[in-house]
């Protein structure tokens, strides 16, 4: 049963957002792939560095680069399906304490200005990509990679992040009035 001041979405627009956590729910199923592959690269390293097998290397030289890539990615890959399952850390002190209409507004605003960071993003990493993959740009460390390797996933994923808060908005805009209950709370 509907609580009171609820609205009901089109079922396109629902069987949409449904196919949408589907392939949010993937993306987070790579990152856990890429979370199992950067552990077994740091344990290969630090057995290496530690325990002398002959015709091997000391330590793979590379393993620092590689993990904090994958971590920049499994963070990119997860923001999205953390965001649709409500798992982000918010403080909502204020948010409880004010009339629940005023929350729900509050809500409103939170997420339009999310969007418009999310959109400024997009832009942002496909104009930062583009620039350093035009100019050859080259990230010299142990291991010489395109800079814009690690520019490129930005619009990607803020793209997603930003038609995930368009599905929270009609989520929110179909909920009762008040502040969400999604959320991991420190109120």
């Amino acid at each position: 049963m509907r609580a009171a001041g609820a609205r009901r979405l089109p079922e396109g627009i629902a069987r949409l957002s449904a196919a949408y956590g589907r392939l949010l729910a993937v993306l987070a199923g790579l990152a856990c792939v890429l979370l199992f592959a950067m552990m077994l690269i740091i344990c290969v390293d630090v057995l290496l560095r530690n325990v002398g097998i002959a015709g091997l290397p000391r330590g793979l030289a590379w393993a620092n680069e590689v993990s904090e890539m994958l971590l920049y990615l499994i963070t990119l890959l997860v923001a999205p399906w953390l965001l649709r399952q409500g798992q982000h850390v918010r403080v909502d002190i204020v948010l409880r304490a004010i009339p629940k209409s005023w929350a729900w507004y509050c809500e409103w605003i939170a997420d339009l200005l999310a969007l418009a960071c999310c959109i400024g993003m997009v832009r942002y990493g496909a104009t930062a990509a583009w620039r350093s993959y035009q100019s050859g740009s080259l990230s010299i460390k142990t291991l010489v990679t395109p800079e814009w390797w690690s520019l490129m996933p930005l619009a990607p994923v803020f793209t997603l992040l930003a038609i995930e808060l368009v599905f929270r908005m009609a989520r929110l805009y179909e909920s009762q009035r008040g502040p969400r209950d999604d959320a991991v709370s420190t109120a």
